[in-house]
């Protein structure tokens, strides 16, 4: 079942990496914090730490900060999400908080109340040869409101 990387689905494991599951009805008080994937599908309140991928289930509900490699999350996240990699945001999704991360992929139907800061991978540059915004032409006297 968890074997071959399914590509199309979001929500499968592949490979040898280590992984680690919050089933559906499980709830959790505490700080948890460790290398690999996890995967959450009942309640968790505190904090997730991991050098590597959090798996939000549709069902599942996190109360409290996120900091992951790359987070993708069908469920409801109330806290901040701090991402090094990415963040992807499933159809039943909801976020309400600050995510940060290099890059955002949000899918219709999410509902997200917060901040966020996504700039890229790379760093920002200046366009070089820029077009200037053009100047709105000047009109002689003063304005006069219209309606007056």
């Amino acid at each position: 079942m968890w074997s071959k990387k399914d590509k199309t689905n979001p929500y499968s494991m592949g490979g040898e990496e280590s992984f680690t599951s919050l089933g559906k009805g499980a709830q959790f008080k505490g700080i948890i914090s460790f290398e690999g994937t996890i995967r959450i599908d009942g309640k968790l309140e505190g904090e997730i730490h991991t050098k590597g991928t959090l798996v939000v289930g549709e069902h599942a509900i996190i109360e409290g900060d996120v900091s992951a490699d790359v987070v993708i999350s069908g469920g409801r996240v109330t806290g901040n999400i701090v991402a090094s990699e990415k963040v992807q945001l499933l159809a039943t999704g909801v976020v309400i908080g600050t995510i940060k991360t290099p890059i955002l992929s949000i899918e219709e139907g999410v509902r997200f109340s917060g901040t966020c800061d996504a700039e890229g991978r790379g760093e920002v540059r200046a366009l070089e040869g820029a077009r200037e915004p053009e100047k709105p032409p000047q009109q002689a006297g003063a304005a006069r409101a219209r309606g007056a």
